[in-house]
């Protein structure tokens, strides 16, 4: 069952989907992880398991650090406080 390269795919659009309903990112690198697992075993790179989920793994955090670095927190940038939260 595994071995589907759609099961993948649509785990991946299932993390994605679940990801707008959170208030940060916490499931969009893992969605990222499963799509491009799931375009790996399709094109017969990975064929077990254990392997698949390695990839996803290694993937998921990849897309992780990618999007933190495109999208994150910038150099330099500063939390400015306009107001106390004991006021």
């Amino acid at each position: 069952m595994w071995r589907e390269p759609w099961l993948w795919m649509v785990a991946g659009v299932g993390l994605a989907i679940c990801e707008m309903f959170l208030p940060g990112f916490y499931l969009l690198g893992f969605a990222v992880g499963a799509v491009l697992t799931g375009a790996l075993v399709w094109a017969g790179l990975v064929t077990s398991l254990p392997a698949m989920l390695f990839a996803m793994a290694v993937l998921a955090v990849a897309a992780w650090f990618a999007m933190r670095r495109w999208a994150g927190v910038r150099r330099g940038q500063k939390k400015i406080w306009h107001r106390d939260i004991n006021d």
